[in-house]
């Protein structure tokens, strides 16, 4: 088998820093995790926040620290930092080699999508941001890796998508006709999911939207690792 992570972002309209953050680290017992939060307001502000909640957890996780515990500590480091006086959503996705497991470790009332055996389930149990007290717990799902097990997350950004001209994305339909016509692309899954947010936001995001697919597909044959990124830059 073989792991394929995609990330597709873009910031809200008119606003030139995304208050999403996104940051992918290796784990010390083989595998990676992706941490993505989504800091209160936007823009600059936003992106401070979200970047202390993504700092904590990553130094935790390359340390060796489960999940959840570095899920625990970037809330209650981010309740000291700031007072309680600032929110931010977090979620870690990790594919742990030391226990074959996906781990899904969420902060956030967005939902997370899990594909196992073509079947799409919402994992979507009352889950609170971090930042406003101490001790706010995650919740955890972990799945054995296997063939076809696809996980999905992304800001709230994406799932409001169309609200303000009545035209609420639907993400389960579409992600229902992905995994019939594209079951083994989740680059184009993210790019395509962004893409129609942005159609129904008529091109213009009302708040930063990031989408992260991870997929287990059939092992390519190929052992080397590779990363690939693009980032459009402003001209000076």
């Amino acid at each position: 088998m073989e792991a394929q992570i995609a990330v597709a972002k873009i910031s809200k309209y008119a606003t030139s820093i995304s208050g999403d953050t996104l940051e992918i680290v290796e784990r010390p017992g083989g595998g990676i995790s992706a941490v993505l939060a989504d800091g209160q307001w936007s823009g600059k502000s936003a992106k401070a926040i979200s970047n202390v909640a993504t700092r904590k957890a990553l130094s935790l996780l390359a340390d060796g620290v489960r999940d959840g515990a570095a899920a625990r500590a970037a809330s209650d480091y981010l309740f000291t930092y700031r007072q309680g006086k600032v929110l931010a959503t977090l979620n870690i996705l990790s594919i742990d080699l030391s226990s074959n497991t996906m781990v899904i470790t969420r902060n956030n009332p967005a939902p997370v999508i899990l594909i196992q055996e073509g079947e799409i389930t919402l994992l979507d149990e009352p889950s609170e941001p971090i930042g406003r007290r101490r001790a706010v717990r995650p919740q955890i799902r972990e799945v054995p890796l296997q063939e076809g097990l696809v996980a999905l997350m992304f800001t709230d950004g994406l799932l409001h998508a169309g609200e303000r001209s009545g035209r609420p994305f639907d993400i389960v339909q579409t992600i229902q006709h992905l995994l019939e016509n594209h079951p083994d692309q989740p680059i184009l899954w993210a790019d395509i999911l962004l893409e129609q947010a942005l159609d129904l936001e008529a091109g213009r995001p009302s708040d930063d939207i990031s989408v992260l697919v991870a997929a287990i597909l059939p092992d390519g044959e190929d052992p080397r690792r590779r990363l690939h990124l693009r980032m459009p830059i402003a001209p000076l």
